[in-house]
């Protein structure tokens, strides 16, 4: 079997594609697309437990934590204990985090738009029933 015939081959010579236009997009802004991608999961007004952003992201511990100390670095996010329960930390965006959240939406609805003015809802619709089946069936192996 050559390897455009199976189907990780299509999905890996994809998101490497999409991964980098997003990277070169968020190298403009001195950032990468992984720190987009956290800037876009943490909820603005409550922040995002610590322990539920690797497995939100499909990232490992130690990838996040390093991550997350060069994002609090870079001043794009504080660590705030959680009241009730002081072993938890929520990941809070700051102002400079929020701005730099909204260049990584728009970038991602661009790229969204583009996808859905170039190919039909009916194919889409297909490709994400075939994602989801595909997410599916690893879950169970």
């Amino acid at each position: 079997m050559k390897p455009e015939e199976t189907i990780d081959f299509h999905i890996r010579w994809a998101w490497h594609k999409i991964a980098r236009m997003y990277n070169s997009e968020a190298a403009k802004y001195g950032s990468t697309m992984a720190v987009g991608y956290l800037l876009l999961s943490i909820d603005l007004e409550n922040g995002t437990p610590s322990t539920k952003l690797g497995p939100q992201m499909g990232m490992e511990a130690r990838s996040l934590t390093r991550i997350l100390k060069s994002m609090e670095e870079k001043k794009l996010i504080v660590k705030r204990t959680d009241k009730s329960d002081r072993r938890m930390v929520h990941i809070h965006l700051t102002d400079l985090g929020k701005e730099k959240r909204e260049v990584a939406k728009t970038t991602v609805l661009n790229f969204n738009n583009l996808m859905y003015e170039k190919i039909s809802k009916n194919r889409l619709n297909a490709f994400f029933d075939v994602m989801k089946k595909i997410n599916q069936i690893l879950d169970n192996i």
